[in-house]
């Protein structure tokens, strides 16, 4: 069983489309996927959840979209908020929080703060996330390191890059989901996902389901993770003449 396992929640806007509805209708019934995928990462014992919520590039969808789902996203923070407490889930933010509207960043952080304590999952949102933004920022934050004297620059490894990212604490996923077929990352966790599991449905996200997650999860432990290194294998038996 992963311990980490992020989605690429794709599809809301298809979803709503084929059936002639709005496409912030399709946001809408995609927050009751992320409600369920939150259950079933409690019941299956999962402790990390990321969720790709919204990308830097999203800011350039029609405004009358971004404004909904800003709203939606604080209104499903409020409603999602008891089931946080009940399950002693830690909520925390990945992302340029500043681009957010104010309103939506004094719930996150209200809810982050109330949160803080838990240990026992955490759900991460990437909220105006972008993996070069982050890597970025990352090597901005050392070299400032080395400017104030900090730091030598032949200290700068992996490790130091990994450490300066948003939650250095929270371990690579272990498998990255996308929903909707679309067969590429998407500017997401880049520095983390160099050796992700990647799984990629057809299934849009407002109708992925526990059954969905379990064909995801039974195909991560269908396959062999290296990590660069050979898979070890017995030697044959010997045959005698």
């Amino acid at each position: 069983m992963p311990q980490h396992v992020a989605f690429i929640m794709d599809g809301n806007g298809r979803w709503a489309t084929q059936r002639g509805w709005r496409r912030l209708r399709g946001h809408s019934a995609g927050a009751e996927t992320v409600r369920c995928v939150i259950r079933c990462c409690r019941d299956f014992g999962i402790r990390y959840l990321t969720l790709y919520a919204f990308s830097r590039e999203n800011w350039s969808r029609p405004q009358e979209e971004v404004s909904g789902l800003m709203t939606l996203l604080r209104d499903h923070i409020v409603k999602q908020e008891h089931e946080l407490h009940e399950n002693h889930i830690r909520l925390r933010i990945m992302g340029q929080r500043e681009d957010l509207p104010a309103d939506v960043v004094r719930e996150l952080e209200r809810v982050e703060a109330a949160t803080a304590r838990y240990d026992r999952a955490h759900l991460i949102l990437a909220l105006s996330y972008g993996g070069r933004t982050e890597i970025a920022r990352a090597a901005r934050l050392l070299a400032e390191r080395v400017a104030r004297g900090e730091l030598e620059p032949q200290q700068i490894d992996e490790a130091a890059v990994a450490a300066s990212l948003y939650l250095p604490d929270v371990p690579d996923p272990d498998l990255i989901v996308r929903t909707s077929g679309e067969q590429r990352i998407s500017n997401f966790l880049l520095w983390q996902s160099a050796y992700s599991e990647l799984y990629v449905t057809p299934v849009l996200w407002p109708d992925f389901r526990e059954p969905d997650f379990r064909a995801a999860l039974e195909a991560f432990a269908a396959r062999s993770r290296r990590f660069g290194g050979v898979e070890a294998k017995p030697l044959p038996k010997e045959k005698t003449c």
